[in-house]
């Protein structure tokens, strides 16, 4: 049985209690971020602290810790639910106010909730999946226009992984006005010859933690990074693609609505992305 964190309270799982009242509940009114752990430690730390605290800000929602509580938190239920690989999922919303209206609780009365909770994934580093690659289809982004905020608004997103499942595939790549904006929890990247192109940062997409890390990587290792939108299309022509996020790291995509990229098998430019992404996040993790 886990261990979990529900507003300053260290509980077993089975006990912990939020109200029907709270707003993430009844309006998805909540931001969200969840952290890897490699041996122990935990990943990109910092990066996914800035980003609550931006998320938070964009929504006008206080945080009821520090990030040094914060850190502590974390430490703390890895240590306690002993993960050695796994990830962290941490949830703020706006409170549980008496009763139910659209306008926002005052921040004075009503105290945000804040929930943590392990999951532990042993393998999580050597999934096989990224020696044989993953699988996309491509469907229209009909998500709300702030996609930057991580909010827990991902109704469409698991429409869209279960439109993949029912195809057979692993996952769906989101496509705005014509280009690829993102996946449905994740980074979307091509490589044509010696270049990584991506969508570059906007309302549009998430601001990826990992994907910050990686291309920043893929600079220092003289790989071109090129950041503009670009079609289905021309991501079916392309030499190789993948996805980074916090769970996946660096994941190859071979094929596309149906078409293989090049012989169907990863290509060794993400493979050599995740190989380094992995060795350097390792020294960095806290």
């Amino acid at each position: 049985m886990r261990t979990v964190y529900v507003n300053g309270e260290y509980l077993p799982e089975t006990e912990a209690k939020v109200s029907i009242f709270d707003r993430a509940f009844l309006m998805a009114d909540g931001v969200y971020e969840v952290t890897s752990v490699l041996g122990g430690k935990l990943i990109d730390f910092d990066g996914h602290a800035r980003r609550l605290q931006r998320s938070l800000g964009e929504l006008d929602m206080q945080s009821p810790v520090t990030t040094e509580e914060l850190l502590e938190i974390h430490r703390e239920l890895v240590r306690v639910n002993e993960v050695d690989e796994g990830m962290i999922y941490l949830q703020i919303t706006r409170g549980a106010p008496d009763d139910r209206d659209f306008v926002f609780p005052d921040p004075e009365t009503t105290a945000p909730t804040i929930v943590l909770f392990t999951q532990s994934k042993p393998g999580l580093a050597d999934s096989p999946k990224a020696k044989e690659g993953m699988k996309v289809i491509s469907i229209e982004d009909q998500r709300w226009s702030r996609r930057d905020i991580k909010t827990v608004q991902l109704l469409y997103p698991s429409m869209g992984k279960m439109m993949a499942k029912k195809a057979g595939k692993d996952d769906a790549w989101m496509v705005e006005d014509g280009s690829v904006t993102e996946g449905t929890s994740n980074n979307a990247y091509i490589v044509k010859g010696d270049t990584i192109v991506t969508r570059g940062l906007s309302n549009d997409i998430l601001h990826g933690i990992t994907r910050a890390a990686v291309l920043r990587f893929a600079e220092e290792a003289q790989m071109k990074v090129e950041e503009r939108p670009f079609t289905i299309e021309e991501a079916q022509g392309a030499d190789e693609a993948f996805i980074t996020s916090a769970s996946t790291f660096v994941m190859p995509v071979v094929e596309i609505d149906g078409v293989a990229l090049g012989d169907g098998t990863p290509g060794p430019r993400a493979a050599r992305l995740r190989e380094i992404y992995l060795e350097e996040s390792r020294k960095t993790a806290i």
